[in-house]
């Protein structure tokens, strides 16, 4: 960006005009566009926002996932349709500066360099002024106006704008908060069936329930026959929340299911797992229990990433808490070392396997809910079993995710 940056300082009383402005915009913000979808409230908004500003161009860009590019997602005033693929860097052009500033920027004579914002800053356009969009603190977008003569905008001007860009900005993070817990929700719900698969000889039961506080998350459940008559069960829960962790945990529920196919040894595919998280899920951590029952489903081989040790259930007495050394969560450490538990199991004995949600406590220790949860899971059937430990969140909504599954053999 090239060209003379002004920002003038707030001073003295709102005119009377720039009143009537203030009210007029308040009014379209709190009511008529509260009912439109993200790119027709900002379209309309930034419609209003030329009139009020007399301005003749707006653009509104919002910050990608990755929090690389400014994405432009709505405009008015243009003389072309907007293109939804103009990205601009952070740092770079006008709206990267703003974005980098994290504070208004008014250029009274903008020299067009040219580069990925012509689209957005025609030739016509001779003054600009932008705003960064913030939620907490952190900037979200940019949205800058642009007139055809030149402006010395003023303090007036930059108010109105920034709380034309903090509306918005609270309307996208609305929206999108929305929209990823929804699709979040429909991702989970076809990832984890309410209804376990009916596995000859298995007597198989699940639960889950999303956090109150962080909604859905990673936390998920598995179970199925492989080939080679073994029979795979596990229970993991990737850091985080909302739609990013709904998506790592699916695909990383997809990559063991597939590992699986080629190898019985659960220490082996938590290993083959680790090394697709470490590089194709750079930034991602999750703790997992593998167990893979034998043919005859007598023996259990079971290897933990980190997780919290099962419980194995007894038909005659109260259940315990398996000694299973935890190795290193995936994506924690490259080359982790990853063991094996191997140990029988008579008819009517099973794994009652969970999330960390169903036991952690702000006010107990982990020890504490541990104990708790074994005391509570008399024996019965794995329904019964996953009904007793429900019943440990004592009927509110848990902070956190929590699943749970149950297997007992036949």
């Amino acid at each position: 960006m090239r060209g003379r940056d002004t920002v003038p300082k707030r001073g003295g009383k709102a005119t009377a005009d720039s009143a009537e402005r203030l009210r007029r915009l308040q009014a379209v913000t709190d009511a008529a566009l509260s009912q439109l979808g993200l790119e027709d409230l900002l379209h309309e908004l930034l419609e209003r926002t030329l009139d009020i500003l007399s301005a003749d161009s707006a653009v509104a860009l919002l910050l990608d996932q990755d929090g690389t590019f400014l994405v432009a997602t709505a405009a008015a005033g243009l003389d072309q349709d907007l293109r939804h693929d103009v990205r601009v860097p952070i740092g770079l052009g006008f709206a990267g500066g703003v974005a980098v500033r994290g504070q208004p920027v008014a250029v009274e004579r903008f020299d067009h360099p040219g580069g990925v914002e012509a689209a957005l800053l025609p030739a016509r356009i001779v003054s600009v002024l932008g705003v960064p969009m913030l939620s907490s603190g952190r900037v979200t977008g940019v949205l800058h106006v642009g007139t055809a003569a030149p402006r010395r905008f003023t303090a007036d001007d930059i108010e109105l704008l920034q709380l034309v860009a903090d509306r918005a900005s609270l309307a996208t993070e609305a929206r999108r908060s929305h929209l990823d817990r929804a699709a979040a929700v429909a991702l989970q719900r076809s990832l984890l069936p309410a209804r376990p698969p009916s596995i000859p000889g298995l007597d198989v039961a699940v639960r889950y329930v999303p956090g109150a506080q962080v909604g859905v998350g990673g936390d998920w459940y598995d179970v199925f026959d492989l080939p080679s008559g073994h029979v795979g069960i596990v229970i993991g829960d990737v850091a985080g929340s909302g739609l990013h962790a709904a998506v790592v945990m699916g695909r990383i529920r997809s990559a063991l299911r597939a590992y699986a196919m080629e190898t019985d040894d659960p220490a082996d595919v938590l290993t083959r797992l680790d090394r697709k998280v470490q590089r194709f899920e750079p930034d991602a951590m999750a703790t997992a229990v593998y167990a893979v029952l034998d043919p005859t489903l007598s023996t259990v081989t079971l290897s933990s990433a980190g997780h919290l040790p099962p419980v194995m259930t007894h038909p005659d007495r109260p259940g315990r808490l398996l000694a299973l050394a935890p190795d290193l969560p995936l994506g924690a450490y490259r080359g982790a070392e990853r063991r094996v538990t191997r140990l029988p199991i008579a008819p009517g004995e099973g794994l009652f396997l969970y999330t960390d949600g169903l036991v952690e406590r702000r006010d107990q220790s982990i020890m504490k809910g541990l104990q708790r949860m074994v005391g509570a899971l008399h024996p019965g059937t794995a329904d019964a079993t996953c009904d007793a430990a429900m019943g440990l969140l004592d009927g509110t909504a848990p902070t956190d995710d929590v699943a749970v599954l149950a297997v007992r053999r036949g």
